[in-house]
Protein backbone atom coordinates (compact mmCIF):
# COMPACT_ATOMS: atom_id res chain seq x y z
CA UNK A 1 0.00 0.00 0.00
CA UNK A 2 1.40 3.32 -0.90
CA UNK A 3 1.31 5.53 2.74
CA UNK A 4 1.88 9.02 0.81
CA UNK A 5 -0.03 11.49 -1.27
CA UNK A 6 -0.39 10.73 -4.83
CA UNK A 7 1.51 13.39 -7.79
CA UNK A 8 -2.43 14.60 -8.24
CA UNK A 9 -3.00 15.51 -3.88
CA UNK A 10 0.53 17.34 -4.18
CA UNK A 11 -0.51 19.09 -7.52
CA UNK A 12 -4.35 19.81 -5.53
CA UNK A 13 -2.27 21.54 -2.70
CA UNK A 14 -0.13 23.23 -4.65
CA UNK A 15 -3.08 24.83 -6.66
CA UNK A 16 -4.89 26.18 -3.42
CA UNK A 17 -1.51 27.43 -2.30
CA UNK A 18 -1.61 29.44 -5.20
CA UNK A 19 -5.30 30.89 -5.08
CA UNK A 20 -4.76 31.44 -1.15
CA UNK A 21 -1.51 32.89 -1.26
CA UNK A 22 -2.61 35.89 -3.76
CA UNK A 23 -5.70 36.60 -1.91
CA UNK A 24 -5.81 38.74 1.14
CA UNK A 25 -7.27 36.09 3.66
CA UNK A 26 -6.39 37.95 6.85
CA UNK A 27 -8.38 40.40 5.87
CA UNK A 28 -11.54 38.35 4.85
CA UNK A 29 -11.35 37.16 8.01
CA UNK A 30 -11.23 39.82 10.18
CA UNK A 31 -14.47 40.78 7.72
CA UNK A 32 -16.07 37.50 8.83
CA UNK A 33 -15.39 38.36 12.23
CA UNK A 34 -17.08 41.36 12.24
CA UNK A 35 -20.30 39.89 10.31
CA UNK A 36 -19.29 40.74 6.95
CA UNK A 37 -19.11 37.68 4.62
CA UNK A 38 -18.80 39.06 1.03
CA UNK A 39 -15.15 38.45 0.69
CA UNK A 40 -14.71 34.99 2.68
CA UNK A 41 -18.02 34.17 0.40
CA UNK A 42 -15.75 35.18 -2.79
CA UNK A 43 -13.08 32.78 -1.56
CA UNK A 44 -15.47 29.97 -0.89
CA UNK A 45 -16.64 30.44 -4.75
CA UNK A 46 -13.21 30.40 -5.58
CA UNK A 47 -12.28 27.27 -3.64
CA UNK A 48 -15.69 25.82 -5.27
CA UNK A 49 -14.32 26.20 -8.67
CA UNK A 50 -11.06 24.30 -7.81
CA UNK A 51 -13.78 21.36 -6.19
CA UNK A 52 -13.10 21.59 -2.54
CA UNK A 53 -16.77 22.15 -1.54
CA UNK A 54 -18.00 19.01 -3.54
CA UNK A 55 -14.83 16.71 -2.59
CA UNK A 56 -17.23 13.83 -0.92
CA UNK A 57 -20.37 14.94 -2.63
CA UNK A 58 -21.64 12.06 -4.72
CA UNK A 59 -20.91 12.42 -8.34
CA UNK A 60 -24.45 11.99 -8.80
CA UNK A 61 -25.00 15.20 -7.19
CA UNK A 62 -22.20 16.95 -9.42
CA UNK A 63 -19.81 16.22 -6.79
CA UNK A 64 -15.84 14.88 -6.77
CA UNK A 65 -16.76 11.77 -4.70
CA UNK A 66 -12.86 11.69 -3.94
CA UNK A 67 -11.48 10.25 -0.57
CA UNK A 68 -10.69 11.33 2.98
CA UNK A 69 -7.35 11.59 1.99
CA UNK A 70 -8.67 14.51 -0.59
CA UNK A 71 -9.87 15.94 2.20
CA UNK A 72 -7.36 16.18 4.34
CA UNK A 73 -4.89 17.88 1.86
CA UNK A 74 -8.06 20.32 1.28
CA UNK A 75 -8.34 21.47 4.82
CA UNK A 76 -4.52 21.28 5.49
CA UNK A 77 -4.06 24.15 3.49
CA UNK A 78 -7.61 26.11 4.26
CA UNK A 79 -6.07 25.66 7.77
CA UNK A 80 -2.33 26.89 6.68
CA UNK A 81 -4.39 29.80 5.49
CA UNK A 82 -6.96 30.49 7.85
CA UNK A 83 -9.90 30.74 5.29
CA UNK A 84 -13.07 31.52 7.54
CA UNK A 85 -16.21 29.63 7.51
CA UNK A 86 -17.62 26.15 8.16
CA UNK A 87 -15.74 24.39 6.15
CA UNK A 88 -15.92 21.12 8.47
CA UNK A 89 -19.58 21.17 8.71
CA UNK A 90 -19.95 21.75 4.51
CA UNK A 91 -17.15 19.78 3.09
CA UNK A 92 -16.50 16.84 5.60
CA UNK A 93 -20.04 16.26 7.03
CA UNK A 94 -22.81 17.74 5.29
CA UNK A 95 -22.17 14.87 2.36
CA UNK A 96 -21.84 11.65 4.66
CA UNK A 97 -24.79 12.94 6.54
CA UNK A 98 -27.21 13.97 3.82
CA UNK A 99 -26.57 12.08 0.75
CA UNK A 100 -29.64 9.61 1.29
CA UNK A 101 -31.41 11.49 2.71
CA UNK A 102 -34.99 14.03 1.56
CA UNK A 103 -32.31 17.34 1.70
CA UNK A 104 -29.54 15.38 -1.11
CA UNK A 105 -30.49 17.97 -3.37
CA UNK A 106 -28.87 20.57 -1.00
CA UNK A 107 -25.63 18.90 -1.99
CA UNK A 108 -25.63 20.21 -5.71
CA UNK A 109 -25.98 23.45 -4.56
CA UNK A 110 -22.89 23.15 -1.86
CA UNK A 111 -20.34 21.63 -4.11
CA UNK A 112 -21.05 24.78 -6.54
CA UNK A 113 -20.04 27.03 -3.93
CA UNK A 114 -23.52 28.44 -3.57
CA UNK A 115 -24.62 27.20 -0.39
CA UNK A 116 -22.91 26.52 3.15
CA UNK A 117 -23.95 24.04 5.41
CA UNK A 118 -23.97 24.37 9.51
CA UNK A 119 -23.95 21.36 11.93
CA UNK A 120 -24.59 21.51 15.43
CA UNK A 121 -23.69 18.22 17.35
CA UNK A 122 -24.51 20.00 20.53
CA UNK A 123 -26.33 23.00 21.43
CA UNK A 124 -24.44 25.94 19.06
CA UNK A 125 -23.95 25.71 15.29
CA UNK A 126 -21.02 27.72 13.63
CA UNK A 127 -21.57 30.35 11.15
CA UNK A 128 -25.18 29.53 11.34
CA UNK A 129 -26.12 33.03 10.34
CA UNK A 130 -24.93 32.49 6.72
CA UNK A 131 -25.54 28.77 6.07
CA UNK A 132 -28.11 27.93 3.80
CA UNK A 133 -29.52 25.30 6.22
CA UNK A 134 -28.75 24.22 9.61
CA UNK A 135 -28.73 21.04 11.39
CA UNK A 136 -28.69 20.03 14.89
CA UNK A 137 -27.29 16.11 14.97
CA UNK A 138 -28.51 13.88 17.65
CA UNK A 139 -30.37 10.97 17.95
CA UNK A 140 -31.87 11.90 14.68
CA UNK A 141 -30.86 13.91 12.33
CA UNK A 142 -33.34 17.21 12.24
CA UNK A 143 -33.25 21.03 10.97
CA UNK A 144 -32.62 23.60 12.92
CA UNK A 145 -33.07 27.34 13.90
CA UNK A 146 -30.48 30.06 14.47
CA UNK A 147 -30.90 31.88 17.79
CA UNK A 148 -28.53 34.53 19.57
CA UNK A 149 -24.76 34.46 18.90
CA UNK A 150 -22.27 33.26 21.33
CA UNK A 151 -18.52 34.43 21.87
CA UNK A 152 -15.98 32.39 20.53
CA UNK A 153 -12.09 32.60 21.90
CA UNK A 154 -11.41 33.00 18.21
CA UNK A 155 -13.97 36.10 16.58
CA UNK A 156 -14.07 34.21 13.83
CA UNK A 157 -15.88 31.43 14.54
CA UNK A 158 -19.23 32.77 15.03
CA UNK A 159 -21.57 30.53 17.18
CA UNK A 160 -25.33 29.98 17.59
CA UNK A 161 -27.41 28.78 19.86
CA UNK A 162 -29.66 25.97 17.95
CA UNK A 163 -33.24 25.05 18.18
CA UNK A 164 -33.88 21.58 16.67
CA UNK A 165 -36.89 20.95 14.77
CA UNK A 166 -38.39 19.01 11.77
CA UNK A 167 -36.57 15.65 11.86
CA UNK A 168 -35.06 14.92 8.07
CA UNK A 169 -33.73 11.09 8.45
CA UNK A 170 -33.11 8.80 11.41
CA UNK A 171 -29.16 7.81 10.43
CA UNK A 172 -25.82 6.24 12.06
CA UNK A 173 -24.03 10.11 12.09
CA UNK A 174 -20.58 8.00 13.37
CA UNK A 175 -19.16 7.93 10.02
CA UNK A 176 -19.69 11.69 9.51
CA UNK A 177 -18.69 12.82 13.03
CA UNK A 178 -15.33 11.02 12.37
CA UNK A 179 -15.02 12.48 9.15
CA UNK A 180 -15.35 15.69 11.00
CA UNK A 181 -13.52 15.25 13.74
CA UNK A 182 -10.39 14.25 11.07
CA UNK A 183 -10.86 17.09 8.70
CA UNK A 184 -10.44 19.17 12.26
CA UNK A 185 -6.78 17.62 12.60
CA UNK A 186 -6.33 18.51 8.90
CA UNK A 187 -7.82 21.90 10.14
CA UNK A 188 -5.21 21.93 12.97
CA UNK A 189 -2.74 20.80 11.30
CA UNK A 190 -2.20 22.95 8.77
CA UNK A 191 -2.91 26.28 10.94
CA UNK A 192 0.23 24.51 13.66
CA UNK A 193 2.84 24.55 10.15
CA UNK A 194 1.96 28.40 9.38
CA UNK A 195 2.72 29.07 12.65
CA UNK A 196 5.98 27.52 12.50
CA UNK A 197 6.86 29.13 9.26
CA UNK A 198 5.35 32.03 10.32
CA UNK A 199 7.74 32.26 13.36
CA UNK A 200 10.70 30.87 11.25
CA UNK A 201 10.58 34.01 9.11
CA UNK A 202 10.25 36.13 11.97
CA UNK A 203 13.08 34.66 13.93
CA UNK A 204 15.13 35.13 10.74
CA UNK A 205 14.62 39.01 10.75
CA UNK A 206 14.39 40.27 14.18
CA UNK A 207 17.44 41.29 15.67
CA UNK A 208 19.05 40.97 19.53
CA UNK A 209 22.03 41.97 20.26
CA UNK A 210 23.47 42.49 16.63
CA UNK A 211 21.99 39.02 15.83
CA UNK A 212 18.85 37.48 14.53
CA UNK A 213 17.25 35.95 17.46
CA UNK A 214 17.31 32.59 14.75
CA UNK A 215 20.53 32.00 15.18
CA UNK A 216 20.57 31.51 19.44
CA UNK A 217 20.72 28.17 20.11
CA UNK A 218 17.88 28.46 22.58
CA UNK A 219 15.10 29.48 19.96
CA UNK A 220 16.32 26.63 17.44
CA UNK A 221 15.32 24.45 19.66
CA UNK A 222 12.23 25.57 20.80
CA UNK A 223 11.44 25.81 16.59
CA UNK A 224 12.63 22.20 16.12
CA UNK A 225 10.63 20.80 18.88
CA UNK A 226 7.15 22.16 17.00
CA UNK A 227 9.10 20.80 13.53
CA UNK A 228 9.32 17.29 15.46
CA UNK A 229 5.69 17.44 16.90
CA UNK A 230 4.43 18.56 13.52
CA UNK A 231 6.37 15.93 11.37
CA UNK A 232 4.63 13.25 14.14
CA UNK A 233 1.35 14.24 13.56
CA UNK A 234 1.01 14.64 10.07
CA UNK A 235 1.31 10.52 8.98
CA UNK A 236 -1.14 9.90 11.96
CA UNK A 237 -3.68 12.35 10.04
CA UNK A 238 -2.93 10.36 6.55
CA UNK A 239 -3.53 7.38 8.66
CA UNK A 240 -6.75 7.83 9.74
CA UNK A 241 -7.74 9.00 6.40
CA UNK A 242 -6.96 5.57 4.68
CA UNK A 243 -7.98 3.74 7.62
CA UNK A 244 -11.38 5.98 7.11
CA UNK A 245 -11.38 5.68 3.53
CA UNK A 246 -10.94 1.74 4.34
CA UNK A 247 -13.52 1.49 6.80
CA UNK A 248 -10.98 -0.11 9.28
CA UNK A 249 -12.21 -1.25 12.21
CA UNK A 250 -9.41 0.70 13.79
CA UNK A 251 -10.66 3.60 11.89
CA UNK A 252 -12.12 5.22 15.11
CA UNK A 253 -9.18 5.51 17.33
CA UNK A 254 -7.09 6.46 14.17
CA UNK A 255 -8.68 9.47 13.97
CA UNK A 256 -8.45 9.94 17.76
CA UNK A 257 -4.87 9.54 17.88
CA UNK A 258 -4.62 12.24 15.03
CA UNK A 259 -6.99 14.79 16.99
CA UNK A 260 -4.69 14.32 19.79
CA UNK A 261 -1.57 14.53 18.18
CA UNK A 262 -2.35 17.56 15.63
CA UNK A 263 -4.08 19.49 18.19
CA UNK A 264 -1.32 18.55 20.58
CA UNK A 265 1.46 19.48 17.84
CA UNK A 266 -0.58 22.91 16.72
CA UNK A 267 -1.08 24.07 20.15
CA UNK A 268 2.89 24.00 20.75
CA UNK A 269 3.62 25.73 17.56
CA UNK A 270 0.79 28.47 18.92
CA UNK A 271 3.08 29.02 22.20
CA UNK A 272 6.05 28.36 20.63
CA UNK A 273 5.10 31.16 17.98
CA UNK A 274 4.06 33.84 21.00
CA UNK A 275 7.12 33.25 23.04
CA UNK A 276 9.47 33.94 19.87
CA UNK A 277 7.38 37.27 18.45
CA UNK A 278 7.83 38.22 21.82
CA UNK A 279 4.73 41.11 22.57
CA UNK A 280 4.11 41.81 19.69
CA UNK A 281 2.14 37.97 19.20
CA UNK A 282 -0.20 39.14 21.35
CA UNK A 283 -1.79 42.01 19.50
CA UNK A 284 -5.05 41.44 18.07
CA UNK A 285 -3.86 43.82 15.02
CA UNK A 286 -1.01 41.33 14.09
CA UNK A 287 -1.90 38.59 11.67
CA UNK A 288 -0.45 35.70 14.04
CA UNK A 289 -3.39 35.85 16.10
CA UNK A 290 -5.79 35.04 14.07
CA UNK A 291 -4.14 31.47 14.00
CA UNK A 292 -3.45 30.89 17.43
CA UNK A 293 -6.83 31.47 18.32
CA UNK A 294 -8.27 29.28 15.91
CA UNK A 295 -5.66 26.53 17.38
CA UNK A 296 -7.20 27.40 20.30
CA UNK A 297 -10.87 27.00 19.30
CA UNK A 298 -10.33 23.85 16.83
CA UNK A 299 -8.44 22.00 19.83
CA UNK A 300 -11.40 21.77 22.13
CA UNK A 301 -13.71 21.39 19.04
CA UNK A 302 -15.09 17.83 17.45
CA UNK A 303 -13.96 16.19 20.92
CA UNK A 304 -11.35 17.69 23.94
CA UNK A 305 -8.55 16.24 24.05
CA UNK A 306 -9.39 14.12 26.94
CA UNK A 307 -12.19 12.71 24.98
CA UNK A 308 -10.39 11.63 22.79
CA UNK A 309 -7.24 10.10 24.84
CA UNK A 310 -10.04 8.01 26.70
CA UNK A 311 -11.36 6.58 23.50
CA UNK A 312 -7.95 5.52 22.36
CA UNK A 313 -7.51 3.60 25.46
CA UNK A 314 -11.29 1.75 25.80
CA UNK A 315 -9.99 0.52 22.21
CA UNK A 316 -6.47 -0.27 22.94
CA UNK A 317 -7.54 -2.38 26.15
CA UNK A 318 -10.28 -3.99 23.80
CA UNK A 319 -7.67 -4.94 21.55
CA UNK A 320 -5.55 -7.07 24.11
Amino acid sequence: MRFGRTPEQHAFSEALDDLLGAADVPSASRAWAAGDHSAGLKLWQRLAELGVMGLLVPEELGGMGATPTDLTVALERLGYHGVPGPWIESVAVAPRLLADTPDADLLERVAAGEALVSVATGSRALDADVAERTYALGATLRRAEPGSEQRSVDPTRRLFDVTAGEEVSTIDSAPALELGTLACSAQLLGAGLRLLDDSVAYVKQRTQFGRPIGEFQAVKHLLADVRVALDFAAPLVHNAAVELDADAPTAARAVSAAKVAAGDAAYLASRTALQVHGAIGYTREFDLSLWILKVRALVGAWGIPAEHRARILESLMEAR
